[in-house]
């Protein structure tokens, strides 16, 4: 399965706001960290927000945080409200093509528990974990380069 580059730029938008912890982190300076449109990335916080995974702060000193804890948001989380389709062959839409077999099939039955299973793997996994891998993650994202920003209160 191939994660959209939707769902990734989610993912590396909130490792963004966990390490910036304490602190309203700006949409323009995380497009600046990851190389991306700035549209792009609004695009993305819309069912994050909607989630309540990220919250927004209005007005000349606003920006974004996280909606919870990072301990709390999984990358399952993420990629649940990212993520469109989880169809993984043909027969697992709706609109399946006329098979013999949709009913009894032991392919359909192998892919979704392969699904469940990389499901469960992510669900293991949390924002916080993705950034307390890598113990310099502020100064690659260019954090400790940006000035003092307001104190997400």
């Amino acid at each position: 399965m191939r994660l959209t580059r939707q769902t990734n730029y989610a993912i590396r938008m909130l490792m963004y706001c966990a390490a910036n912890e304490g602190r309203l982190s700006r949409v323009p300076d995380i497009a600046k960290a990851y190389a991306v449109s700035e549209l792009f990335l609004f695009k993305i916080l819309q069912p994050l927000v909607e989630h309540g995974l990220v919250q927004t702060v209005r007005g000349r000193n606003g920006g974004v945080r996280l909606g919870k804890a990072a301990t709390a948001i999984t990358i399952f989380d993420v990629v649940r409200v990212t993520e469109e389709s989880f169809a993984m062959a043909e027969c697992f839409d709706n609109d399946a093509a006329e098979c013999p077999l949709i009913d009894s099939c032991a392919l359909n039955s192998a892919l979704r528990e392969a699904l469940g299973a990389f499901f469960e793997v992510l669900a293991k996994y949390s924002i916080a974990d993705l950034v307390k891998a890598r113990p310099n993650v502020r100064m690659l994202l260019g954090l400790d380069e940006l000035q003092p920003q307001l104190a997400a209160g």
